[in-house]
Parts: structure tokens; C-alpha cells; sequence
């Protein structure tokens, strides 16, 4: 099993820390991938090491895609590769994951139409624009889409991970 995790600078911290932890913790590989396949500093200073740049991330070597928020996705978002992966793994069925602002990342692949999805509420006027339900709740799983609102929904948001991995 392996995931992948986007990133940029000004991640949220606890957003992509606590999924990170606890797939490893699973024994799940897991891949931080960034623009330039540096380490970024998270939004409250810490420094995130990245395993590979975005260009050279193929959506094939991966079971699950999470995509954490803070200010990171609107420079995910402007990344084709990123955009690019998030579509294939969206369409092949894999498990795609975004907590806050990572949801701006499935409003630039395109693929919220016709899904119900939750994010941090200053991008709820662009997921409804994108096609989407937005419904203000801790958690809301779509099919192979699970999306969470902010940093104190992440027990929710990785019990539905976990759950979805087991099926």
C-alpha cells in the first residue's frame, strides 16, 4: 500500500503531520511530493522533508492521494502534474482525501462535479462553483472522495481513510 501526499509552502502543520503518522504508523509507504522536491515550511514553521518533486510523481505507484490545506494548495493547484495525478487517481478509483484548502486542488483538476464534499469555509463558494454539495460537517465521504473541513476534523477524516483502505 502506498500513498501520496502534496505539498507547498505554508502546508497546515497538524494537516498533513497527522494522516502522514498515522499511515506510517499502518505501515503504509508514504511520498511527500513538492514543487520542487525540496522541503517546504509548514504554515506554523515546521519543516516538511519531501520525498520527490511533483514532476515526477505517476499516479500509478499510488493507492491513496491526500491533499492537506493551509496555503500549500494554491500552489499545488497551479502545478499540471499535480492537477494531472489528482485527475488520473480521481478517475481510476483511488482514494482521494482532501482536508481544507486542499480542496482547492479538486476544484482545479475538475472533478467535483455532482459530489458532496466539506472544506474549510472560505473555499465553499468555490466547490459549489466547481459542482459540488458542500455540506458543513467534520467528514463527508463521496465514493473514493473523503474531504474534511479543518485540522479538528482529522480523527474523522482518518478514521474514513482507514476505512476506505480496509474495503
Amino acid at each position: 500500500m502506498r500513498a501520496l501526499i502534496l505539498a507547498a509552502e505554508g502546508v497546515e502543520d497538524l494537516e498533513i503531520y497527522y494522516p502522514l503518522y498515522r499511515l506510517q504508523e499502518a505501515g503504509v509507504e508514504v511520498d511527500v511530493a513538492t514543487p520542487g522536491g525540496s522541503s517546504v515550511t509548514a504554515k506554523h514553521g515546521y519543516t516538511v522533508d519531501a520525498d520527490k518533486p511533483l514532476s515526477a510523481v505517476k499516479s500509478d505507484a499510488y493507492d491513496l492521494l491526500i491533499i492537506p490545506g493551509g496555503k500549500a494548495p494554491e500552489t499545488v493547484r497551479l502545478d499540471v502534474n499535480a492537477v494531472e495525478v489528482t485527475q488520473e487517481m480521481f478517475k481510476a478509483g483511488k482514494i482521494v482525501g482532501a482536508v481544507c484548502h486542499g480542496a482547492q486542488v479538486l476544484v482545479s483538476a475538475g472533478v467535483l462535479s455532482d459530489r458532496k464534499v466539506t472544506c474549510w469555509k472560505g473555499v465553499r463558494d468555490d466547490v459549489k462553483l466547481a459542482g459540488a454539495t458542500f455540506f458543513d460537517q467534520e467528514v463527508v465521504v463521496d465514493g473514493n472522495l473523503i474531504t474534511s473541513r479543518c485540522p479538528s476534523d482529522l480523527p474523522a477524516f482518518c478514521r474514513e481513510i482507514f476505512r476506505a483502505l480496509k474495503k
